[in-house]
């Protein structure tokens, strides 16, 4: 009696302490916004509801929801089909993706030191359950039988390119290995997971450590009233009221380079900028670079590859890591000319000033400034009251609509991740619903430097029922200041045009898979939607519907445009250069057979620039141990596509020149035949059907002032 008693009292214990367990559980669920369906305006993230705590718990449980999502996949009696198999596979995961998009999101655009550590502890936990789905040999089995039967199928064109994606990503992922290299691939894939996000929180630290601190008023000569307005308020946020800051932001940094007279200043701005990552410290990359660089060749060479911009390359639109130098090279030589054109005119301008010094990366913003004024009448200060950040958003949005009908109105009632974020619905001409688009354009020390779009969710259709996009638009642009609002120069509106079509490739999507809707494009293609628009800003017709003078409201005045106009080839071979030499350090890092040791990071970085002759004059662009796109972002061996799709996006915007800026016909066929197709056909068969001929590289020469007009 008393044994049966002790254990009815066990068991009546434990299912107590189960029950409460559960119970516990359902509170902890019912109380984390991930699980539940969002009753926010069109579905957007409740972010006044989500907490820190909510992410690793919807990031476990995600994870396991796919996991028992796919082992029914795996169990499935029937045959494989692409409804059971492909279709199951891309519809998979939806509580993963939904906490994933937010919290990448705001890894990049709005972090902190609990985020981070979130992201490090999650990371191994992603690349490990990735893993387990692409390195599945059931699940693989199932999706191969479907693809070899894929010509006997009757399957859409975007069914095609679905079923086509997911055997190569099994494939590209190891799916063919034995048991012994894809264990492996699992360690790679692990450490490169938390390597990539130390290297950007490396940068992020970098960034928010250093500052330029003014004392003496007389340092500030020649500096714009709002450039010195912005270093004011600059100091007064980090409590040094009565001095003036600058950081390494580009806002803050760029209009001090171009014109501050102290020299020795410069320097020291410059080369805190260029030695990010650098510095021999606790946030610096070589060790991280060159162990990046080691697990990739590593990667490769166990999937087959030679190197890894072989693997990379082998999905995008150039193919070869040798059409990709074929490309550089063609446009390098004539640029190179004319940098050192523009180096000597600077070092002339220099001596005429009774200096005898030689000319130095940190001199050219500078001198290059006072050349474009004294040879066109023009500085960047004359065009910043034209462009009033409200006047650039609503000059985008008006571009829209000329192209394409929409309409963009602001909500004040959906949920923001942080104050200067500003929400807006978009809607087609007759109202129907697009999709939402946040904007986030100022900078501030939880935000990673640069300029990108994102989605929150992603357009696709389930059950003949379209999930309409969630898109964001995120920037570092000129801060408002007391006494003045958002001035933005000429490259940050280009940039926010830019931007901006990526948000309207994401938000004209009309795919049914995720998988290949909007901006899931080979890398090489995916800048042509953005880069076209940079076109238009250019363009007097289009300068005179949004540059207005942010205090008299006058249209920009025909003359400034004229100068624009004049100006447009000025300091064309230092842009080009700098981006072309950083285009080929990416290359020639993701082409290495073999490993490079730490302390020979910056010597390999230095023949690489060697070898293509970069004047010492100019400094790539990204330096190895801050080039972010390669070593924290989707850009490792593929840089070189943005010269790539200009390539594309040059000879496209010459069927608007032809037929007009605001054709509604050139730009009903771009939207069906490129942007509304995302990655759902080949992109060469998407940018035929709309060019209707195969893209040239004269138009790009020409535009950019290296080739005769």
């Amino acid at each position: 009696m008393k044994k049966s008693f002790f254990w009815i009292i066990l068991i009546s214990l434990t299912l107590f302490l189960v029950n409460c367990a559960k119970e516990e559980k359902m509170k902890e669920t019912s109380a984390n916004p991930f699980f539940t369906e969002w009753t926010t305006p069109f579905g957007t993230p409740p972010f006044d509801q989500i907490k820190e705590e909510h992410y690793k718990p919807a990031f476990l449980e995600g994870m396991k929801r796919q996991k028992e999502e796919i082992q029914s996949i795996i169990n499935n009696p029937e045959p494989p089909t692409f409804a059971n198999t492909i279709e199951a596979l891309e519809y998979s995961g939806s509580l993963l993706t939904k906490v994933e998009n937010v919290f990448e999101n705001l890894l990049s655009a709005h972090t902190n030191d609990t985020l981070q550590a979130i992201a490090k502890e999650t990371a191994p936990l992603l690349s490990q359950h990735y893993d387990d789905i692409y390195l599945n040999t059931k699940l693989f089995e199932r999706v191969k039988a479907v693809y070899e039967q894929k010509d006997n199928l009757d399957l859409t064109d975007e069914q095609q390119m679905l079923l086509t994606k997911y055997y190569k990503d099994f494939v590209r992922a190891g799916a063919n290995l034995d048991e012994t290299k894809k264990s492996r691939l699992r360690e790679i894939n692990q450490e490169l997971s938390l390597l990539t996000l130390k290297f950007g929180e490396n940068i992020l630290k970098e960034n928010n450590a250093f500052e330029l601190v003014i004392e003496n008023k007389e340092d500030l000569v020649g500096l714009p009233d709002n450039v010195i307005a912005a270093a004011a308020e600059a100091a007064k946020e980090r409590g040094k009221e009565g001095k003036w800051v600058f950081t390494l932001h580009k806002p803050s940094m760029i209009p001090f380079l171009q014109y501050s007279p102290r020299r020795e200043l410069r320097e020291k701005i410059f080369k805190a900028y260029i030695n990010r990552g650098n510095n021999n410290n606790e946030y610096d990359n070589k060790a991280i670079v060159a162990r990046i660089i080691a697990l990739r060749i590593e990667k490769a060479n166990l999937l087959g590859y030679k190197t890894h911009a072989d693997y990379i390359l082998e999905e995008n639109m150039a193919k070869t890591p040798a059409n990709v130098y074929k490309l550089l090279n063609q446009i390098w030589e004539p640029a190179l000319r004319k940098a050192k054109e523009e180096a000597q005119e600077l070092q002339k301008l220099i001596k005429e000033e009774g200096h005898d010094f030689q000319l130095q990366p940190w001199d050219w913003w500078y001198y290059a400034e006072k050349l474009k004024k004294r040879k066109y009448d023009l500085s960047e200060e004359m065009l910043r009251p034209y462009f009033q950040l409200e006047n650039v958003i609503q000059g985008a949005f008006t571009l829209a609509n000329k192209l394409y009908g929409l309409q963009f109105v602001q909500r004040t009632d959906i949920p923001k991740y942080h104050p200067d974020v500003r929400v807006f619905e978009v809607k087609e001409a007759d109202g129907t619903h697009v999709g939402i688009l946040y904007t986030d354009y100022f900078p501030r020390p939880s935000k990673e430097g640069g300029a990108w779009m994102n989605s929150f969710r992603k357009e696709y259709k389930i059950n003949n029922q379209k999930i309409t996009p969630i898109i964001c638009n995120v920037g570092n642009f000129s801060k408002p200041t007391q006494d003045q609002p958002a001035l933005l120069s000429y490259e940050e509106v280009s940039t926010l045009f830019h931007e901006f079509g990526h948000g309207l490739h994401g938000l004209l999507s009309d795919c049914t898979y995720r998988r290949v809707s909007g901006t899931a494009v080979p890398r090489d293609f995916v800048e042509l939607p953005s880069q076209i628009m940079e076109n238009w800003v250019g363009e007097p017709e289009m300068l005179q519907l949004f540059a207005r003078h942010y205090q008299t409201g006058e249209p920009i005045p025909n003359s400034l445009i004229e100068k624009i106009k004049k100006a447009r080839f000025f300091n064309q071979g230092f842009a080009t250069v700098e981006y072309l030499a950083a285009s080929f350090l990416d290359m020639d890092w993701h082409t290495l057979t073999e490993p490079v040791p730490e302390e020979k990071v910056i010597d390999f970085e230095n023949q690489s620039l060697e070898k293509i002759g970069l004047i010492p004059q100019i400094i790539v662009r990204y330096r190895s141990p801050y080039f972010s796109h390669i070593f924290a972002g989707g850009y490792s061996a593929g840089y070189y596509s943005y010269i790539w799709s200009e390539v594309l996006d040059a000879d496209a915007f010459q069927a608007f020149k032809e037929k007009g800026l605001f054709d509604q016909e050139t730009a009903r066929s771009f939207r069906e035949n490129i942007l509304a197709k995302g990655g759902s056909e080949d992109p060469m068969t998407l940018y035929l059907r709309f060019r209707g001929a195969p893209p040239r590289v004269e138009p790009l020469l020409k535009r950019r002032g290296l080739l005769d007009n």
